[in-house]
This record gives C-alpha cells, sequence and structure tokens, in this order.
C-alpha cells in the first residue's frame, strides 16, 4: 500500500466504515485475553469519543478514539490496526492525532488500559515511545494481572 494514499479521517465509530474494524478489534480483544478482563468497546459504546479512522485507499485499516473522563483526563480506547497493515507506521499516527486532540481540549494526561501478555507487547511498546509511563488502575479499572495501565502527562 502506497503510504501517500493513506488518510487519517474523525468519523463516528458508528459509521460503517469502520464495521470490519470493530469486529476485528473485538475478535482480537477476546481471542488474546480471559473474557473478564476484555475492556475492548463496540462501537456504540463509543459514541461522543474522538474517533479517528485511518483509510487506505477505500478500506478502513486503523482506528482510535480518545474518551473524556474528566475535563482533564482522557483515555485511549479502541486502537488497532489491520494485522495487514502493521508495521507501516500506521498506529503512530493514529497516536499522533489522539494526542493532538486531547492537548486542543486542554488536557493534562491521557491514560489507556492494554493487556499484559506477549501478544501487547507491541502496544505497550508504542505507548513507552511516546512517553507513556506504567502507572495503577484508573477510573472504573480495577487492579487485574491481565492488564497493563499506564499514562502520559501532557
Amino acid at each position: 500500500m502506497d503510504p501517500l494514499s493513506v488518510e487519517l479521517r474523525v468519523l463516528p465509530p458508528t459509521d460503517p466504515a469502520v464495521a470490519d474494524l470493530f469486529e476485528r478489534h473485538l475478535a482480537f480483544a477476546h481471542a488474546s485475553s480471559p473474557a473478564c478482563s476484555v475492556h475492548a468497546k463496540a462501537a456504540g459504546d463509543l459514541r461522543g469519543s474522538h474517533f479517528v479512522a485511518l483509510i487506505a485507499g477505500s478500506e478502513a485499516v486503523g482506528m482510535g478514539a480518545l474518551t473524556v473522563l474528566d475535563p482533564g483526563h482522557g483515555e485511549i480506547k479502541s486502537m488497532h490496526v489491520r494485522s495487514d497493515h502493521r508495521g507501516n507506521g500506521h498506529a503512530d499516527s493514529i497516536l499522533k492525532a489522539l494526542l493532538a486532540e486531547a492537548r486542543r481540549r486542554g488536557m493534562t494526561r491521557v491514560s489507556l488500559e492494554t493487556g499484559s501478555r506477549a501478544v501487547f507487547a507491541p502496544a505497550r511498546a508504542l505507548y513507552l515511545r511516546h512517553g507513556f509511563e506504567p502507572t495503577g488502575p484508573f477510573a472504573s479499572y480495577t487492579d487485574d494481572p491481565e492488564s497493563h495501565y499506564m499514562t502520559l502527562e501532557l
């Protein structure tokens, strides 16, 4: 895929263009963690969030959301890049866009939850590269050995 043909778009998470990505994201989450430790959200659960999709040609190949926990604190949700499009910097582009939106909204902190298993190591590495640091549970999360919590002070 020519990287010049990739476009980041702000869309509602319920847009049909990203339905397949949500299916893939949820399937990956459920295949990679015990059901009681899956915190992935369905599209309808992210209404009202700032949602971006990475479109390559006519297909959505990546997505992510920024939700508001309180006026100064946001959460990154539903970061996902299709497996056949990984390794092209797409996750970096999505995360940078979400962090820019958090700054635009005046947030001072952004947190996230990802898995602690080896399959989530690339995600954890991505967040570390962007300055996120390990932290404890936040918002309504609880201590869970299947979860890895991270935060970034903006």
